[in-house]
């Protein structure tokens, strides 16, 4: 089984940001840019053809004198292990092996975008936050990247957290339903108890609302609906559940909750609109975000 390098484009080890055509046996000087169009004359393939089937003795002797050759001078242009070095054109760049095959890693993950795969968005990831595992609810989250004791219940609390996810209520077909059915929710799991049963913040005392109303995002109408609660244990928060539709799949609601800390050690206020601007679906460019032609909300 032939282990020969096909001909084709592969990256220029020599010049990164662009690729160099192989010919099956050696690089050449055809260059490009990946997938683009080729500079100078179109590149050809070598076709070795294959042996005639009868030879006389000293023909098939002779061809075997050949490949010994071949394969000594291959083996000491590469050494023990490398594949054999070629040459290229004068002024093309000298890089020395055939492409490898193996399939390029991936790129790392963007440590200022909060990717939700699911349903087809994306976020911002704000100066000092960063995307967390939530092994609790299994969310799509970012948060604060500084901790602090809990001032109700043991634990480490964040000053603000923004978990992305699929709303499940089925039976609420509007935005502004399904934001404000998920409110309570919202304002309980972030600050009157965890799913451990604790009460970091020795629960919620009170609350009001302080905003309602349509927004655009990503280009879709949605609604928010905000909360400002009073804490038995700090100094409370505000809390928003935001419902927009998905543009993939069954275009199906997603939700996005914040929970900000009040006082001066909590995020602005502001940077949930922040946030919420920077919603785009993955891989595109934003389309719409706070402040379109849309009425003002209420209160």
């Amino acid at each position: 089984m032939s282990m020969t390098t096909p001909p084709g484009w592969y990256p220029d080890p020599g010049a990164p940001g662009t690729e160099r055509w192989w010919d099956g046996v050696a690089w050449t000087a055809h260059i490009r840019a990946p997938g683009g169009q080729v500079i100078g004359p179109q590149p050809v393939a070598v076709v070795v053809a294959p042996p005639a089937r009868r030879r006389g003795p000293l023909v098939a002797l002779a061809v075997l004198l050949v490949a010994a050759i071949v394969a000594a001078v291959a083996y000491l242009g590469r050494g023990a292990d490398g594949p054999p070095a070629t040459s290229t054109s004068p002024g093309a760049a000298a890089p020395v092996n055939p492409p490898s095959l193996k399939a390029s890693s991936p790129p790392a993950p963007d440590p200022h975008t909060l990717v939700d795969q699911l349903n087809g968005i994306t976020l911002p990831i704000p100066d000092g936050w960063e995307k967390t595992d939530d092994l609790a609810t299994g969310l799509v989250t970012m948060a604060t990247k500084d901790t602090y004791d809990c001032p109700g219940d043991f634990g480490y609390c964040h000053h603000g957290k923004v978990t992305t996810s699929t709303a499940t209520m089925t039976d609420l077909k509007t935005a502004e339903a399904i934001a404000r059915n998920d409110i309570t929710d919202a304002a309980n799991d972030a600050y009157d108890h965890n799913r451990g049963g604790a009460r970091p913040y020795n629960g919620i005392t009170s609350h009001r609302e302080m905003r309602a109303g349509p927004v655009v995002v990503n280009g879709r109408t949605g609604y928010l609906v905000r909360w400002e609660v009073k804490t038995g244990a700090g100094p409370g928060g505000y809390v928003e559940s935001l419902a927009f539709p998905s543009t993939v799949g069954s275009e199906a609601m997603v939700i996005a909750r914040f929970a900000f800390d009040a006082g001066a050690a909590g995020p602005p206020l502001a940077l949930m609109d922040t946030i919420t601007r920077g919603i785009a679906p993955i891989g595109g460019a934003l389309n719409g975000g706070v402040g379109s032609s849309l009425a003002p909300p209420s209160r």
